[in-house]
């Protein structure tokens, strides 16, 4: 029950906020894409919480494998859907022509603050199974779907857009960031709502970067693997 309340929370905050944006631009408004988005998110959480435990763990261990690869085969069924397309959803190993070499101060500004994060605040010795999950799932996972999948679908409801730092931004950036935050740091428990503003900083903000890499080299590739490496670099720095 607290994960349907805490999925109900996080939806009714997009609907309202992106109705609430869709009616100062209604020309670049598109309310189907945001309820295509809304169930986005509605399945993606379905399927990571295994029906929020109903359904049974086939995988077993520690950490949520079966979530996280059914999460994942669901993202990449939809995005190989005509609707979608591996290409529109960032699913390429091509990089845009020039981008890397922009992309490569911002490559080392994140490596290196999670480096930092790491030395600062060193984590107990991590289990073979934790390091392996780390490395792989976090990034494979969450990044075809917030910075592919749900990008997409939002960058539709939302079509306005501002050039900046080199790519154009519009809502559907900052509000998939912003979602990917609340995932982290919103939720339901002991009878109330709870937020916490030090991880949704945490999160949120790397996935403004994400982002930003996303949509100045057209591909997923280098989020997924900086994704990765910054849940991975505590456990074996």
């Amino acid at each position: 029950m607290n994960g349907l309340l805490s999925l109900g929370g996080v939806l009714a905050l997009l609907l309202v906020a992106g109705v609430i944006l869709g009616l100062l631009d209604r020309k670049g408004f598109s309310l189907r894409w945001l309820l295509i988005a809304a169930l986005l998110v509605a399945i993606n959480d379905l399927l990571l919480t295994r029906a929020y435990g109903l359904a049974p763990d086939l995988i077993g261990g520690d950490w949520n494998w079966q979530g996280k690869l059914f999460a994942l085969a669901a993202t990449l069924a939809v995005a190989a859907s005509p609707a979608f397309g591996w290409s529109a959803t960032g699913l390429t190993l091509a990089q845009r022509p020039g981008s890397l070499k922009a992309a490569l101060p911002v490559v080392l500004i994140y490596c290196a603050f999670f480096a930092a994060l790491a030395l600062a605040f060193p984590s107990q010795a991590a289990t073979p199974e934790e390091v392996a999950f780390q490395l792989t799932l976090p990034g494979l996972e969450e990044e075809p779907f917030y910075r592919g999948l749900l990008l997409l679908a939002l960058d539709r409801a939302f079509a306005g857009r501002r050039r900046f730092l080199g790519v154009e931004w519009g809502w559907g950036a900052v509000l998939s960031c912003l979602l990917f935050g609340l995932a982290h740091a919103f939720g339901f428990h002991k009878g109330g709502f709870s937020f916490d503003p030090l991880t949704m900083a945490l999160t949120a903000g790397p996935a403004f970067i994400a982002v930003w890499l996303r949509l100045r080299t057209g591909s997923l590739l280098l989020p997924v693997l900086l994704h990765n490496f910054g849940n991975a670099i505590s456990l074996v720095a």
